[in-house]
């Protein structure tokens, strides 16, 4: 008995250190799947932007998480060193924003802050 609950105590206080050390940020709209962003991925993205001096789309509507991007608006590729769970997304980068776009469904899935 003692063995069993030493092993779950065991088992308990890992997963626990294994949360604590997880850092990705995880959101969705409810739209599907959620989308998982590591930390330093974000810094990517933002260095990105800067360095290579990508130009703001102009739109008359806000683009938003959750809404449809629209369809004169151009989608760009996702660069690979963007992270291996992004590369199935584009993106638009609009008035300082990020925005992470769902190709399939032109939804935006999220804002990279």
């Amino acid at each position: 008995m003692s063995k069993l609950l030493l092993t779950t105590a065991l088992a308990a206080l890992i997963s626990t250190g294994a949360m604590a050390q997880s850092t990705a940020v995880t959101t969705g709209t409810g739209h599907g799947a959620a989308v998982q962003i590591e930390p330093e991925y974000r810094t990517k993205i933002r260095t990105y932007v800067t360095e290579h001096k990508v130009r703001p789309v102009q739109t008359r509507e806000k683009i938003v998480v959750g809404q449809p991007v629209p369809r004169e608006v151009e989608l760009e590729a996702v660069p690979a060193d963007w992270g291996p769970s992004l590369t199935n997304y584009r993106y638009v980068y609009s008035g300082e924003r990020v925005m992470l776009v769902d190709p399939s469904t032109r939804t935006v899935v999220q804002e990279i802050d």
